[in-house]
Formats: structure tokens, sequence, C-alpha cells
């Protein structure tokens, strides 16, 4: 097992930076990497000082998919237990962007460079995307054989449609950024040497100073395709009632109140 760390997280004030770390396979993930994502974004959603999370890679590329080798490992396996550990480890993949697309956290996927297969889910994990000019997506899946396994068979539709997301998916054609931004899958694309700073930036902008009533508004929107209108009503009460307790409400309510009875005594 190397020793250097193939997640690396760096916190700035309420902006939290986590990066793939393997550049020499374009940060490929591997279980490893997948293994230590979920201890960081573990960490990160405990942090109460962190209000953003900005997730990009190192290198030139973003995240291009799963391990290769990794698969040619796996191929190797007996038949016999190939099926069940197949299940095995998807569930746990499931569990990483189970675990990124709850996170209490606002969340921004920088993508530098390709985004291909699990790495172009990784990105549609995140609440926003902001893409460098020279990022390429692909839901490369099918060109392995395989399906999309990492959350894009529920992600991508809701950024593209339905019809859309399936001849991006059956075709597992590449995506450039300009047409990734045309189609809805990403947000925003700068220049690549102007990346890291607008996502930073962006972040900053989006940094809650409300954390307890956005947590709960995100946890209530990511359900909201699934949900009757009465169900997020119901959500919605329920939500209300815990922000009436914070002391941000609290405090905000007060300031409110002080402020104007500051200008209406200076008049």
């Amino acid at each position: 097992m190397t020793d250097v760390a193939r997640v690396i997280a760096t916190v700035n004030g309420a902006v939290a930076e986590v990066r793939l770390n393997r550049p020499d396979v374009r940060n490929a993930m591997d279980d490893q990497m997948r293994n230590e994502l979920m201890v960081v974004l573990d960490d990160l959603n405990q942090d109460e000082a962190v209000r953003v999370v900005v997730l990009t890679g190192e290198g030139t590329a973003f995240c291009s998919g799963g391990d290769i080798s990794a698969m040619k490992s796996r191929l190797d396996t007996g038949a016999g237990q190939l099926g069940l550990n197949g299940w095995k480890r998807v569930r746990r993949v499931s569990g990483l962007m189970k675990a990124l697309h709850d996170l209490d956290k606002i969340t921004i996927a920088a993508v530098n460079g390709p985004a291909f297969g699990f790495g172009m889910d990784l990105a549609l994990c995140c609440d926003f995307l902001v893409a460098a000019d020279a990022a390429v997506f692909s839901m490369s899946y099918v060109l392995r054989g395989l399906i999309p396994d990492g959350g894009g068979m529920y992600f991508l539709p809701r950024r593209v449609g339905l019809a859309r997301a399936k001849e991006l998916i059956f075709s597992g054609r590449r995506v450039d950024a300009e047409e990734a931004l045309a189609l809805g899958i990403v947000d925003r694309v700068v220049p690549l040497d102007q990346l890291s700073a607008s996502a930073a930036a962006w972040a900053l902008e989006l940094a809650p100073p409300m954390p307890t009533a956005v947590s709960l508004t995100k946890a209530i929107l990511n359900r909201t395709f699934e949900l009757s209108a009465d169900e997020v009503f119901a959500l919605g009460a329920q939500a209300t009632a815990i922000c009436y307790t914070s002391d941000e409400h609290r405090d905000s309510v007060t300031q409110f109140l002080e402020a104007t009875k500051a200008r209406k005594g200076s008049s």
C-alpha cells in the first residue's frame, strides 16, 4: 500500500477543497481512493466550520473513471465469487455516492479535465458543477460493457431530461465543456487557469450564513422529484420547527429588529 494519500483535503475557513490525487492514472478510482474519500467526506461533514466542499482532481484530469487494472484483477476472481463480490463492491460504491450527495454541506465539482464514467457520476453527485474549458465528459460505462453504477442513471436525467440522458448513456460519447453547459450538465465554464479561483470564489458566495436552514432545505430538495407536494409540505413543516429552535434563527430575528429600531431612531 502506497503512503501517498489518494485524496487530499485542504480547509480554508468555511471552504474545504477535496482533491483526488492519482494524477499518474488520471485520478482513476480504485478501492483505496474510494475508502479515503469516504473518510474525508465524513470528517468534513462533522466539521461545523466548513460550509462548502469543492471536489476537484490533481493534474490534467478530474477522474477518468474506474481503475481498469482493478477491473482486470476482479475478472481473475473465481467465477463462483465474481457476481457476489461485484454486488458487494457496487453497494460500497453506492454508499460513497450517497454520502457525497447527502452531505450536509454545499458541494461544488470543479471539473478540471476529463470526467469519464464514475468520474462524471462523481461530478453529477455534487450540488453545482463548474468546468474548465478543457473539461470533457463521457458516460463511458457502455464502452466497457457496464451500466452506470455510480448514480448517473439517477442524477443525469435530473439535469438534462430522460431522453437526452439515454442518448448520452447509450452512446458513451464525449461532450466538451461548451456542449455540457448548453445541455445543463454543468452550471458554469471558465478558463482552466481560472478554475480553482473561480470555484473558491463561488464557494464563498454560496457559503451559507445559516447552515442549519441550508442543510435541512438541501435534504428536502434532494428528494422532491420522488415526493408528493403533501410530503414536501410535511417535511418543510418539520424542518421549520427545527429552525425555530436554532440560534441562527433567534440571532437573525434579534439583529433585524435591533437594526430596524436603530434606523427609526436615527430618522
